[in-house]
């Protein structure tokens, strides 16, 4: 079998209402993930509260990330990258509109500490 390449920053046909979260590969305790967002943001109340942990980084374009318990969110440009331990509550305040914000996000299960 030939391995297939691909780019990441690939821009999408049609501009979606909702993010798109496409699953490159995955393994026994692992998934990676290339997430697409256009000006979406995390429904208002809704946190992002998952039972692995996540690292992600912002390959283009911009978004706001906030963590629950700040009352600002935290401003994201391309090459930035944040490690969410496991139940840590976040979400998307917003993306920007005028382009593609495209993430790659790796879901993992934690290393036990003890």
């Amino acid at each position: 079998m030939v391995p297939e390449i691909f780019n990441l920053l690939t821009p999408l046909q049609r501009r979606p209402v909702e993010e798109v979260f496409e699953e490159l590969f995955c393994g026994a305790s692992f998934r990676v993930e290339r997430i697409v967002s256009s000006g979406q943001a995390t429904p208002e109340g809704k946190w992002y509260d998952q039972r692995q942990a996540e690292w992600v980084v912002l390959l283009s374009g911009s978004a706001i990330l906030r963590f629950e318990g700040e009352t600002e969110g935290r401003a994201l440009n391309p090459g930035d990258a944040v490690n969410i331990p496991a139940f840590c509550r976040h979400r998307v305040e917003a993306t920007a509109e005028n382009q593609e914000s495209v993430w790659l996000a790796i879901h993992y299960e934690p290393v036990e500490n003890g």
